[in-house]
Formats: structure tokens, sequence, C-alpha cells
């Protein structure tokens, strides 16, 4: 699993001129499910996404976390994470997950997340959504699951 995590004082998504999901300062997170993810790596990212410590504490120092403040996110599907470019012009998608499993996985992400019992908005999966966002700082951290073959254990 890919995700690019950016920390926003606002985002929104809108599909079809009518307004999804909202939040006020958060997170935006970008959410991209790969061939061979499995459940192992929807715990991984809902446990990454939930204690990354990226707000501010009194010091001014990126101390906590979405579980340490009362702040929400929007998670967006978003298989494009997958678009390998290096050889030709047009993206290949071949290393994202199909449809129906990277649906499921993505709404898996976004049920552990609430379960921890964080507020949490979503896009419409395969939709064409307008994402909007100010970002604060700006502050964006790339994710990306051990089973993607890219990051160690969260501590």
């Amino acid at each position: 699993m890919k995700a690019v995590v950016q920390r926003v004082l606002e985002a929104s998504v809108t599909v079809n001129g009518e307004r999804v999901s909202q939040v006020g300062p958060g997170l935006l997170v970008l959410l991209g499910v790969g061939k061979g993810d499995t459940e192992a790596d929807v715990a991984w990212m809902a446990e990454k996404l939930a204690t990354l410590r990226i707000f501010e504490d009194a010091a001014g120092k990126m101390n906590l976390s979405l579980e340490d403040t009362s702040r929400q996110l929007i998670v967006v599907s978003q298989f494009t994470l997958y678009g390998d470019a290096r050889k030709g012009r047009r993206p290949s998608f071949i290393d994202a997950m199909e449809p129906a499993g990277a649906k499921a996985l993505y709404e898996r992400v976004c049920e552990v997340l609430r379960a921890r019992g964080l507020t949490v908005g979503t896009g419409i999966f395969a939709a064409d959504m307008k994402v909007a966002l100010v970002n604060d700082g700006p502050v964006t951290i790339l994710l990306e699951s051990p089973g993607s073959g890219a990051a160690p254990t969260p501590r």
C-alpha cells in the first residue's frame, strides 16, 4: 500500500457537484492499493496513519498524532500512486490491485481507522473526484507498507 499524507487546515471531496466529505484541521490521505497487498498492509497503514506524529505540540514540535488531537482525516482512493512512468510517456498501472480487491482493502483501512475512534471522511471509489485542500506547513509524507517492500514496521 502507498499513501501520500498531507497535513491540512481544511480539505474536501466533491463528486458530481456534491460535497461528499469535508474536514477542518487534520489529514488528507491519498491511498493506493497494490497487487499483493493484504490485511497485514491494512493494519500497518491504519496504525501508521493514526499514530504518525506530524501535528505540533505546545512547543511547536511535530509531536502529536491524529489520536492525540481531535483532528479528522479524509482517505481518498488513488490507484495512480502505482503509476510507473520510468519507460515511455504513458504510466503503466500494472502494479495496482484490480478494482474489486482494491476497494475492499481501501474500505477496510477506513473501517480500522474508525474502530480506533477517528472521524474518517472518504471519497467515492472509482468516481471522478474533485479534491480541494489547504496544505498546512506544507507537510507531506509518503508512506509505503512493508508488503510493498519499502517501509519498516511502525514503532
